[in-house]
């Protein structure tokens, strides 16, 4: 054995000191195994749990199903995201912003009867209707508004329905007297 020792190059080793080391080397190696067998153990358990009642293949087959669901679901998602735009896109004409205010047109004539109501859309395109009563008879008007923006002059209840419609006035007691 010295022979050998000598022809890979630890002739002047000791026996005794290779031995020591592969002892070492040894129980070492010996604590790895234990280590991982310990490893193997617990997820050998935690297959066993996972897979307790069922077979591979059932588990394949519910791993199947699951995927297939993934799909389906996807298609839904995208054709219910089809509606929600559609409903957005028609949601943009839809008159959102409301602002009215209740007047008496001829003072003390008729009492609060007369209405300015103005609708609008959420790019703020509308109208502003308005309702005067008299003792005569009651006349409606409307003025179109375009990006809040009325071409024709609004009267002065009109502009604060206007106003109220675009968030810009809030309704108050002194403009409710003003009038």
């Amino acid at each position: 054995m010295s022979d050998f020792l000598t022809a890979i190059g630890l002739g002047g080793l000791d026996l005794g000191v290779l031995s020591l080391i592969l002892l070492v080397v040894i129980i070492v190696l010996t604590a790895f195994l234990i280590v991982l067998w310990k490893r193997v153990q617990n997820l050998t358990a935690r297959c066993d749990r996972f897979m307790r009642g069922n077979s591979g293949a059932s588990l394949e087959q519910d791993i199947d199903r699951i995927y297939e669901d993934n799909i389906n679901l996807k298609r839904a998602m995208k054709a219910e995201q089809s509606y929600i735009d559609d409903i957005y896109y028609r949601l943009e004409s839809v008159f959102q912003r409301v602002g009215i205010i209740k007047y008496d047109a001829f003072h003390q004539m008729g009492g609060k009867l007369s209405y300015a109501l103005a609708l609008l859309d959420q790019n703020n395109n509308g109208f502003v209707l308005n309702s005067v009563h008299s003792v005569d008879g009651c006349y409606t008007y409307v003025k179109q508004v375009k990006r809040g923006k009325s071409d024709v002059d609004l009267g002065k209840e009109e502009q604060i329905a206007l106003n109220r419609a675009l968030g810009l006035a809030e309704e108050s007691a002194e403009e409710e007297n003003a009038q």
